[in-house]
């Protein structure tokens, strides 16, 4: 690292801190990437080794293969890499989310990777870490967005859900499957006894097999594939991801009403373009305020944003004496299109047969698609 050289810069691949000699969440192989969580815009397959915290361990594994090279640091402790001092710090996003702190002769950079500040109880909650410059994600930094209490958005699904049961329909709530599809089951059992079955898509449930590798609580669910021939779908919960929609794989359930979770459902040109009968506005990143707040949190000198509404809170953030900043990256956050994390290929099971997914959309999760 050279005089006046920042600590970290983008590169063609990535993020890159020289001085360190590492990437933090490149979108191109390299020989040693830090990675903030496991969303396919965040951690590129066939890196040399990887860095991550120990709660997201299995969530990477499923998502990089059994072959790759993960190396875990718990939350809050430090790691020397070359000299510079590396700590990982709860982004509470998904299982094992962080922020990447990084020190470096009396400076201080934070990367937050994708975050938000609501308590989820299937990872750990968000911790602000201050620094002298903050690189945010602004996935959804407009004011329009802000997001209700999620106890409420639960309560709205069992509602919806139980009504669909009334009129024989199965109820198929599509949502991102690393994250969302896990923090609506565990939202939806701390409400209290279930009103039917959960069954999930296998990109689902592998990821759902992750988390309860990792010991998050999550209530439990049949892999739809493996369902009896005759199951009544009508009393039925079907998580499955957006990339379901329009395919033939629905018909299996006969009639039918669609949810979508996500942020975007909050306006209304996202829920139309869905064409389902229900959104639910649940997002795994920051709102509006939240944002800001955390921003602030940090207490840094100055703000670099890299997906998301990146110029208008750049703007926001300037207009009022801070410094602030774009910077280019590859990471897009929560798509409004049907897009999702790529799938893993599905794993043997001690307990159980592999999953199959020959009854599922061909090329279910394609290897472009965006994150939750």
């Amino acid at each position: 690292m050279t005089s006046g050289e920042p600590l970290l810069q983008t590169t063609d691949v990535g993020l890159y801190c020289s001085a360190g000699d590492f990437h933090v969440d490149p979108w191109r192989p390299v020989p040693r990437a830090i990675v903030t969580h496991a969303h396919a815009d965040h951690a590129c397959w066939g890196c040399g080794r990887y860095l991550t915290s120990f709660e997201g361990r299995t969530v990477l594994r499923a998502r990089v293969g059994e072959a790759a090279e993960i190396q875990t640091l718990p939350y809050g402790e430090s790691q020397d890499i070359n000299g510079v001092r590396v700590s990982l710090h709860p982004a509470g996003h998904i299982l094992g989310s962080s922020q990447v702190r990084v020190e470096y002769r009396g400076e201080v950079w934070v990367v937050s990777g994708d975050y938000k500040t609501e308590p989820d109880l299937t990872c750990a909650p968000f911790e602000p870490v201050r620094g002298h410059t903050f690189i945010s994600e602004s996935t959804f930094g407009l004011p329009i967005y802000r997001w209700q209490p999620q106890s409420e958005v639960f309560d709205e699904i069992l509602g919806w859900w139980r009504s669909n049961q009334e009129a024989g329909k199965a109820s198929l709530v599509m949502a991102y499957a690393l994250g969302k599809s896990q923090r609506v089951l565990a939202g939806l059992a701390a409400k209290g006894e279930l009103p039917g079955p959960i069954y999930t898509h296998g990109a689902v449930e592998v990821i759902t097999r992750a988390y309860r590798e990792a010991g998050v609580d999550l209530p439990p669910t049949t892999y739809a594939g493996q369902a009896e021939k005759k199951t009544d779908w009508s009393r039925a919960l079907i998580i499955a991801p957006p990339s379901v929609q329009g395919t033939p794989w629905l018909r299996k359930f006969g009639p039918i009403s669609t949810g979508f979770a996500s942020g975007w459902m909050r306006i209304r040109g996202p829920r139309r373009r869905k064409a389902v009968d229900r959104g639910f506005v649940l997002s795994d990143h920051v709102d509006w305020p939240s944002l800001l707040a955390a921003i602030d949190a940090t207490g840094a000198e100055r703000v670099l944003l890299t997906h998301g509404y990146t110029s208008i809170v750049a703007r926001w953030l300037q207009e009022r004496g801070r410094d602030a900043g774009v910077i280019a990256t590859r990471y897009t956050g929560e798509r409004d299109d049907a897009s999702e994390p790529e799938a893993p290929a599905p794993p043997a099971s001690a307990d159980g047969p592999t999953l199959a997914f020959q009854d599922e959309p061909e090329a279910q999760v394609s290897t472009d698609e965006a994150t939750a």
